[in-house]
Formats: C-alpha cells, sequence, structure tokens
C-alpha cells in the first residue's frame, strides 16, 4: 500500500475580494483558505448572494482577488496576466454552468469541438463525436442548442467540460436549471464520468443533497469556508 501524501491540486491563500459599495466598502471574502488534493470531489454550499460563485471564477482565474493567491498544480494563477491564466485554464480546467453557456450558432458537436479546436488537438472531431456518444447523444450531434431540451444542452455542455480531459472540473450550479429527475440524471452522469476521469471536482450549490455526492462539503459562511 502505498503512503503517498495527496497531491494538492487547488490551493487558496488568504483570498480576499473587495468591493466598493453606495456607502461603504464590501468585503465578500475575508482571509479565506482552501485546499483540494487530485482526485479529490469537494462541494461548497451557501445561500444565494454568499458568494459561491464569485469564488468560483476566483478559483478559475475569472477574476482577480483583492488580497490572497490562487495555485492550480503548482502554478500561481494570481501571477499571472489575463492571457496566462487562460492558458492554464485551457491545459487544466473544465467548466460545467447553471445556465449551460452553449453557443447557439454552433451545433452539439461543434460546441463540444470548440475548447479541443483552441488548443490544436488532434481528431477533435473524432473525440468530440465520442464525448457525445458517451452522454447518451450520439443521435444529436448535428442539433443546435435551441432545439434541445433543457437536460440535453447540460449532456452537451458535461461533454464539452470533459472532452479535453481536464485536471480540475468546475461546477457552478450545474442542475439549478433543471427539473428534479433531469437534473438528478445529469448530476449522476456528472460525478459518474469525474470518477472514470479521476478529474478533481469543486462544486457551488444550493442543493445539500447534491452537495452529499461528494467526498467533503464545506459551507462559505461570512466570508470564509466551514467544515459541514
Amino acid at each position: 500500500m502505498s503512503d503517498a501524501v495527496p497531491r494538492e491540486l487547488l490551493v487558496a491563500e488568504g483570498l480576499e475580494m473587495r468591493f466598493r459599495g453606495p456607502d461603504a466598502e464590501i468585503a465578500l471574502f475575508n482571509n479565506l483558505d482552501l485546499s483540494i488534493s487530485a482526485g479529490e470531489t469537494v462541494a461548497i454550499l451557501g445561500a444565494s448572494g454568499s458568494g459561491k460563485s464569485t469564488l468560483l471564477g476566483l478559483l478559475a482565474g475569472l477574476d482577480v482577488p483583492s488580497g490572497g493567491r490562487v495555485f492550480i498544480d503548482g502554478t500561481e494563477l494570481t501571477a499571472l496576466d489575463e492571457d496566462g491564466r487562460a492558458r492554464v485554464r485551457a491545459e487544466k480546467l473544465g467548466f460545467v454552468f447553471q445556465a449551460f453557456h452553449l453557443l447557439n450558432g454552433l451545433t452539439a458537436i461543434e460546441n463540444v469541438m470548440l475548447p479541443l479546436e483552441l488548443e490544436g488537438a488532434a481528431e477533435a472531431l473524432a473525440r468530440a463525436e465520442a464525448a457525445l456518444q458517451q452522454v447518451g447523444l450520439g443521435h444529436r450531434l448535428r442539433h443546435y442548442p435551441q432545439h434541445l431540451s433543457g437536460g440535453e444542452q447540460q449532456r452537451v455542455a458535461l461533454a464539452r467540460a470533459f472532452v479535453t480531459r481536464p485536471q480540475l472540473l468546475l461546477a457552478d450550479e450545474p442542475t439549478g436549471n433543471l427539473d428534479q429527475a433531469t437534473g438528478q440524471k445529469a448530476a449522476d452522469l456528472m460525478f459518474r464520468m469525474n470518477a472514470e476521469q479521476n478529474t478533481t471536482l469543486v462544486l457551488v450549490t444550493h442543493d445539500r443533497e447534491l452537495a452529499g455526492h461528494c467526498q467533503r462539503v464545506l459551507q462559505l459562511v461570512e466570508g470564509r469556508l466551514q467544515p459541514v
């Protein structure tokens, strides 16, 4: 049996996020710390407006914190410019969003091919088709998002997120726009694909049942993370 210490894939140190409000400065995060090991699944719970999505954006390098540092696989995101952060995201991250964020002018397979084409990957078409087959949409390759149901759109989004085989998957309320039954199917699919690829998953949600699928659950309270 190996005694190797799990590798830290995602680390946040002393994160702060401040906004200028109408009357005074608002501190959303106050010295927030987070460490997630490779292969771990972590849910972050929080009420609406608690800053869950903002935190996910900081962890992805989509936003820059007012203070503190973020590391992905040893690379300090907060030390990079916008282009540098984008390169790290392309190489290491996948995203699943509540609103799906599919491009309406592209078919399902074109949406899934997009991250592969942006990184210049070989066999983008074949890999995108295989990913859609994996989520049960082999018969919807040429359909546009507006001709797909909400559940089908989320499955396309999952195929797009996993097609690059990312080290880290960030999911923001991934079932929030779906009814309960469809949301459960999408969640089951996400966790199955995550396990198959041994991806590190960070999920933000207000849904305690969905969070319960993760190995570790944290609660965002008054700008800090607490174990649940």
